[in-house]
Order: C-alpha cells, then structure tokens, then sequence
C-alpha cells in the first residue's frame, strides 16, 4: 500500500511534546511579577536565552509549554530569575543583560557597531555615526539605523513617500542640465529640472524626516526614573544620555550610580523616550 506520508512530510505524525520534566523544579519559586528570566547551559552555567515578562510564572511556563521551543529546553539545566518594580525595569535589565553577556539565543538587542544616523547639511543628507558624534546631546539627527546601507535605504524610502528628488539628495549623480530619471516617471516632483524649487523640497524634505528626529537627552546630568509594583516594591533606575547605568532602592544609591555614560545606546534610548518624554514617569534628578 501506498503511504503518503513518504512523498508527503507533511503527513508525517506529529512528534508528542516532551515536556522538560527536569526543568520542574526551576519554577518552583518563580513569581508572579515583573522581572528578567535566564535560562542556564550546561559549560560554565553560561545564559544562553534572556528573556523579560510582567509575568515571570506564566511567561517562563509558556516556554515549558512550547513543543517549538525543544531545542531551548533540551539546552538547558536551569532557570534563574531577577525581579523588577515594573515594566521598564525589565526591558532595561534584559537589554543590559543581553549586551553583557551575549546568549546564543539572543540576537536583536546586541549592540550594533555601526550606530547611524541622517544629518542635514548644507541642504543636503549625510550619514554620521555614533562613534563620531554624541548622539544623545547632539541637535537635528534623524533616525537610528544599523548601517550605512539601511540609512541611505531609508533615506530612499523617504524620497519615494514624498516625491523627493534623488539627485538633490546625493543618492543619484545627476548629469549636467539633465533631470533624474524619477522625474519622468512622476516620480520625484522635479526640483531638478525646475518643475518646484529648491526651497520648496527642502521644506518637504524636513518635514518627510521630522517622523525619525532623534530627541535629545532633555535633562542637565543623570536622572532616576521612580517605578513601584503593587505600590510596594520601589526602584530608581538611573538613566544619563538615555544609557541605563543601573536600579537602586533610594536617591543616595542612586546618586553613587552617575558615571559617564559608554556612549549612546540606541536600545534604553527607545525604552525610555516615550515614558520620559511625554511626562507620564516619575523623575527625581541626582
């Protein structure tokens, strides 16, 4: 007899979900609250998944429950845990915890080492990098990309939404007393054969970028940002040039926290922009 399942994987019965049964006691004494979750390898007890919840129970059970996650159980020998006073706590903890140590199963929130950014001058867009420039006390820089290549491809996607002109933009060489290709095609609105003017597109081309302005760090020095769980629990996390520096419990720990921070840190900077800038965090300046 035929059996489809030879010709056909996908008819193949589905392996049963063991569940990691050796993991059991690890969440024995799992909270239900915020905080960052660590699950441990076997050479040298390394982390090798770091992971964050409002609910470190639920959230670490999902994991155990998860037949797709098998290869992460099976890695792993043992689950720690660090409680936080809330939800920024956590996000700022697994990102710091993360670049520290690298786990192999983390990949998005690794430092990048090419910082980018679009800065105007002279009318015109330029890629400058955060190992150049401050990015966090420096005026008028637009949007943080991982490279060079995905802030001209930004760029580009800019001027395809706004009807900007490559050419005046530096990413298209123009010929002498020739329009750009995109012009013919209705698609650049023509400041390079005088269709509008160059003040004209410059206007439409700051707004197009307003939506990527980087903020600049609002604050004289370092700050603690206050959070607290169940009205009980109470951190200060410390936060100068949107770099977290760490969490504490009073002002005077937190005050022994102000250090120079290592430079502009793209992943606290969008943690922390929206709680901060719109006035909703409690802040105690140090």
């Amino acid at each position: 007899m035929h059996n489809p399942a030879r010709s056909h994987p996908e008819f193949e019965q589905v392996r049963p979900h063991d569940y990691p049964t050796h993991l059991r006691d690890a969440i024995t004494d799992l909270p239900s609250s915020p905080g960052i979750y660590v699950f441990h390898g076997e050479e040298g007890d390394l982390p090798i998944y770091i992971g964050k919840s409002i609910n470190l129970r639920s959230r670490v059970l999902s994991h155990l429950r998860n037949p797709d996650e098998a290869r992460l159980l099976r890695q792993t020998r043992r689950i720690s845990h660090i409680c936080t006073a809330g939800e920024i706590g956590a996000l700022l903890l697994e990102a710091s915890l993360i670049k520290q140590q690298h786990p192999l199963l983390n990949q998005k929130l690794r430092r990048s080492r090419q910082l980018c950014a679009l800065r105007v001058v002279d009318g015109q867009p330029e890629v400058v990098y955060s190992k150049d420039i401050n990015f966090a006390t420096e005026p008028s820089l637009y949007g943080l990309f991982g490279s060079r290549h995905a802030a001209l491809e930004g760029l580009r996607n800019l001027a395809d939404q706004h009807r900007l002109c490559y050419g005046a933009l530096g990413l298209e060489k123009l010929k002498p007393g020739r329009a750009c290709f995109r012009a013919m095609l209705h698609q650049c609105a023509g400041v390079c054969r005088g269709d509008e003017s160059s003040a004209a597109h410059q206007s439409r081309l700051f707004t197009s970028l307003d939506s990527l302005r980087v903020a600049c760090w609002p604050f004289p020095g370092a700050i603690g940002l206050v959070e607290r769980y169940a009205n009980k629990e109470r951190q200060i996390h410390v936060i100068r040039n949107w770099c977290y520096l760490g969490s504490v419990r009073n002002k005077a720990q937190a005050r022994k926290l102000d250090v120079v921070a290592a430079g502009f840190d793209a992943d606290g900077y969008k943690i922390l922009c929206r709680p901060i800038l719109s006035g909703r965090a409690e802040i105690v300046l140090l």
